[in-house]
């Protein structure tokens, strides 16, 4: 838990079926991003959605992702429905692209920069030119398409640690995706790292993120379902995902308090 000298908590992280989760309120937020830039060295921030939770109870290198980040917001509605059925906690949820509009509004306004890395090489030029467009006072210290050879990564790395950017802004395309960010570890040098698939093609304006609406209700999932049918298949690990809430609210929460009368 993260506390803010004069004025009190700014941070509380909860456990929903053994995954972190962080409680940031909205007007806590620059507070939470001061703190991590104030405090030196690498950090990393994870927007996790559903899925996200599911692949960090199944897979050890996420997992490990997922706990050694300073800062995990939900993006998902299920998440939030979730932790408030088995904790009574209502953490608050982001949309990932609010989430980093906010994020590099923060750091125009403290004067600090930002490295863009991932997506097409031209979808990347766009984007970057669209930030500047939107935040003039934000520097942007260098710029890395995706798919890159492997012969590359040295210089790559080499390039980012020299820059030594505040945010390092990471897309797809790289390989290893989110991972790539905690295999590369300290080549990358200090800041904060921040992994959204595809942030750069909303930035260029070629892909659109959910309306207010849409994303207040959790109904993002259709549009996403109707680009790509195969997602409907996600039924599956939704219907697990609420037998485990269901296990932990009924079966694992009376051990506890069990074990606790003892």
């Amino acid at each position: 838990m993260d506390v803010e000298n004069s004025t009190g908590q700014v941070k509380e992280r909860i456990n929903l079926l053994n995954v972190p989760i962080d409680t940031v309120e909205k007007e806590n937020l620059p507070i939470v991003i001061g703190n991590l830039l104030g405090s030196g060295g690498a950090k990393h921030i994870v927007l996790l959605s559903l899925w996200d939770l599911l692949r960090a109870r199944r897979n050890n290198e996420y997992r490990s992702y997922v706990l050694n980040a300073d800062v995990i917001i939900p993006i998902s509605k299920s998440l939030v429905g979730g932790s408030r059925f088995a904790l009574g906690k209502k953490p608050i949820r982001y949309m990932p692209f609010d989430f980093i509009i906010a994020l590099l509004s923060l750091l125009e306004i403290r004067e600090q920069s930002v490295y863009l890395m991932g997506g097409k090489k031209k979808v990347l030029e766009k984007a970057e030119k669209n930030v500047k467009h939107t935040f003039p006072y934000l520097q942007i210290v260098g710029r890395c398409a995706g798919r890159f050879k492997k012969n590359r990564e040295d210089a790559i790395l080499e390039a980012i640690r020299k820059a030594a950017p505040s945010l390092l802004l990471v897309g797809k395309g790289v390989q290893g995706e989110e991972l790539w960010i905690q295999r590369k570890g300290d080549k990358l040098g200090p800041g904060i790292r921040l992994w959204c698939s595809d942030m750069y093609e909303v930035f260029a304006n070629k892909k659109r993120h959910p309306t207010e609406y849409t994303f207040k209700h959790g109904l993002e999932w259709i549009g996403f379902c109707l680009k790509k049918p195969a997602h409907f298949l996600r039924l599956f690990p939704y219907i697990y995902y609420i037998f485990l809430l269901l296990f932990y609210k009924f079966f694992k929460n009376k051990k506890t308090v069990s074990a606790k009368e003892q």
